[in-house]
């Protein structure tokens, strides 16, 4: 898999049916798979993110990319099982599915995930931080779970208030066009 090889796929939005839909396995594992990764990873360069579930491009597969941007390869997990999960950390987070929308959520500090790779040969990937935030988020799509399913209530509350705002095209008397920039001023957005 390399960056550059790939098709933009558009991204399925919050709404998507697709999005809540846990995942069937993967259980072909051919040069079609690794071109759906190459497209993948195109997609989820262009968004711009650091993993991309295929869920989120309309496929119910058990199958993610990822690329923490910390000079590892970028790589893909099918079939991903989360272990060995330790400590705790909250930080930002948001979603290509529902763009612009960031909220401080709770996830495990270390992650092991195992799966397989684009060949169909076992494969484990560690990490901590982002790389375990990835991880979980990514995992969270092929069980069909959004982020803003772990969100403390009150958090959730605010985020479905934004993004019904901005589906009903309003907010503050101006149009949906605008939402992204009156998200990014509003100060709840980081507390």
């Amino acid at each position: 898999m390399t960056k550059g090889r790939g098709t933009v796929i558009p991204i399925r939005l919050f709404g998507d049916p697709v999005l809540r839909t846990p995942c069937r396995d993967v259980e072909t594992f051919d040069d079609l798979l690794t071109k759906l990764c190459d497209d993948m990873l195109e997609t989820m360069y262009q968004a711009p993110g650091v993993g991309l579930a295929a869920p989120q491009i309309g496929l119910a597969i058990r199958l993610f990319v990822f690329d923490a941007g910390d000079g590892s390869a970028p790589n893909a997990v099918a079939n991903p099982v989360l272990s060995n999960m330790e400590g705790t950390q909250e930080d930002e987070e948001g979603c290509l599915s529902i763009p612009n929308l960031y909220f401080p959520t709770e996830r495990a500090h270390f992650v092991r995930v195992t799966g397989q790779d684009v060949k169909g040969k076992p494969i484990t990937f560690e990490g901590e931080g982002l790389v375990a935030r990835i991880f979980q988020h990514e995992t969270d799509h092929v069980n069909g779970t959004l982020f803003i399913e772990r969100l403390a209530p009150e958090e959730r509350r605010k985020a479905m208030a934004l993004i019904r705002e901005r589906e009903l095209g309003w907010r503050e008397g101006r149009i949906a066009g605008r939402w992204t920039d009156q998200l990014a001023e509003r100060p709840e957005r980081s507390g």
